[in-house]
């Protein structure tokens, strides 16, 4: 019992913190505000803490007593269960308590940057093998004579068989420097290769694009990392050498990702002018603005679908109200709202809701999305499984107007 009687201690005085940071208080001038305010709000505070304290200490004995597998719970499972619970109540999902190896994850993520080999994979519907899709550009993957299409079977002394491409993927990441054996069958005829690949820091794939008939430039953004403006700016500035003479944005699926960056690549298309603004829970409001230096003046489309959110959503957003291209497809997810990361000092992050932004012309897209010009939905054609409906739309659109 001496063993919870420390952890309830430790943990309590953690989700107090949390409870500060939750509430607003994220300067240490403001906690000191509320201390002294007055000897009522100080008494208050304690008997929270008390009672708080108390009914932790009472469920740590149950669990202590009664609970079947509580020799597998750690005192680290226990102290995450608490902030993870604690912010759950806020009712808010994107409000989130990442632990140490969540944090690692997130922080990737973002940067789009990992240590690794640098090829995508899919698991085939069919045989629920894992194919090996593309292979980056100079990548460790590319230089070990990985080919796309290759079926991955084992990596290192770990057989694929049922496993989740997330599993797969985790064997294949590692330190920067280290060797990974990957066994693939290729060809037809399934030829066992075993391939070894040193692990270097790689950059996640974000953009991908090509000239389609009539010099219609077609670029689709997965989603929007730190690594994405120079992706975006490198297949635009080769499509504008190519004779470019209309472009379509493919947002579709696109989750969002970093302001800053969807802010950049927008510069890169508005002309002077707001392209959004951001407001928070005091008022407190920031623009961000273009100065219309490298104004896009050709025909333009920007692909979006009900999966396109938050920064997907303050691009079209900015390109309809500045009414510089067609929005195609169907209303967007809906999440006007930003999220900041907090590092709490010890290895772990808080993410929160911090603000809410508007389009140019001071809309709020949050819960509503942005409806699009011309409205089309996904439909699969058996006869032409490769063929995309929307996409096809929206050239039609651009070579309307060439």
């Amino acid at each position: 019992m001496e063993k919870h009687r420390g952890f309830i201690k430790g943990a309590l005085s953690g989700a107090l913190i949390m409870l500060l940071v939750v509430v607003g208080c994220t300067k240490a001038s403001d906690f000191m505000d509320i201390i002294i305010s007055g000897n009522g709000v100080r008494i208050k505070q304690e008997k929270a803490e008390q009672a708080a304290e108390s009914k932790l200490k009472k469920i740590s004995r149950i669990i202590d007593q009664y609970y079947l597998y509580s020799d597998d719970v750690t005192q680290e499972d226990l102290e995450d269960g608490i902030y993870s619970g604690f912010l759950n109540a806020l009712g808010d999902p994107y409000t989130v308590y990442y632990d140490e190896e969540e944090t690692k994850e997130i922080l990737e993520s973002t940067s789009g940057e990992y240590s690794g080999i640098g090829a995508a994979m899919t698991k085939d519907t069919k045989t629920g093998e894992i194919v090996i899709a593309t292979v980056y550009e100079e990548s460790p993957a590319e230089k070990a004579g990985l080919q796309a299409g290759d079926i991955l079977f084992q990596v290192d002394d770990h057989e694929v068989g049922d496993s989740d491409t997330e599993e797969v993927i985790s064997w294949i990441k590692g330190e920067e420097g280290t060797e990974v054996s990957l066994h693939v069958y290729r060809g037809e005829e399934r030829e066992e290769q075993v391939l070894t690949a040193i692990r270097g820091i790689v950059q996640k794939q974000t953009v991908e694009y090509e000239m389609k008939e009539n010099k219609v430039g077609y670029i689709y953004i997965s989603e929007f990392d730190k690594v994405t403006y120079e992706q975006f700016e490198n297949a635009f500035n080769t499509l504008e050498n190519q004779g470019m003479q209309g472009l379509v944005v493919d947002l579709r699926n696109n989750p969002g990702g970093n302001v800053d960056t969807v802010v950049d690549i927008l510069r890169l298309l508005l002309p002077e002018g707001n392209i959004v603004s951001t407001k928070d829970k005091y008022g407190r409001t920031e623009n961000y603005d273009c100065d219309g230096t490298h104004e896009f003046q050709k025909p333009l489309a920007v692909l979006v679908n009900q999966y396109s959110a938050s920064a997907s959503e303050i691009f079209a957003g900015a390109v309809q109200d500045y009414e510089i291209g067609e929005i195609v497809g169907m209303t967007t997810y809906g999440k006007g709202i930003v999220q900041e990361l907090l590092n709490l000092g010890d290895g772990t992050m808080l993410k929160t809701t911090t603000a809410e932004y508007f389009t140019p012309s001071g809309e709020s897209i949050h819960k509503k999305g942005v409806k699009p010009d011309v409205e089309i939905e996904y439909e699969y054609d058996e006869s032409r499984p490769d063929a995309d409906n929307q996409l096809e739309k929206a050239l039609q659109i651009i070579n309307e107007q060439i």
